[in-house]
C-alpha cells in the first residue's frame, strides 16, 4: 500500500464522517457512539413496517403502542450520559 493510497482513504473515510452523522468521527466517545447505533436501530424499526408487527407480536402489544414506545426509546437510548471530565 502505498501512501498515496492511504491518503485517499483517510480522505474518503472523513468525507463518509462529515456526510453521515452515524458513521462517528475521531472525537466521539463509546456513549455517543452506542446512542446513535440504538437511535438508528430504532428509526429503522418504526421505518420498516413488518419489522414493527413482528415486535407488537412478540410482545403482544398493538403496533401503535410499539411505535410508541420505540418512539419514547429514541430519547434516551443509554440512559443519562456520564458526566465529561473537562480537560
Amino acid at each position: 500500500m502505498q501512501a498515496s493510497d492511504r491518503f485517499n482513504i483517510n480522505s474518503q473515510l472523513e468525507h463518509l464522517q462529515a456526510k453521515y452523522v452515524g458513521t462517528g468521527h475521531a472525537d466521539m466517545n463509546r456513549f455517543e457512539w452506542a446512542v446513535n447505533i440504538h437511535r438508528d436501530s430504532y428509526a429503522s424499526y418504526v421505518g420498516h413496517y413488518p419489522v414493527l408487527a413482528y415486535f407488537a407480536v412478540a410482545e403482544n402489544e398493538s403496533i401503535g403502542r410499539e411505535r410508541y414506545n420505540f418512539m419514547q426509546k429514541m430519547l434516551l437510548p443509554c440512559g443519562v450520559p456520564p458526566e465529561r471530565e473537562d480537560e
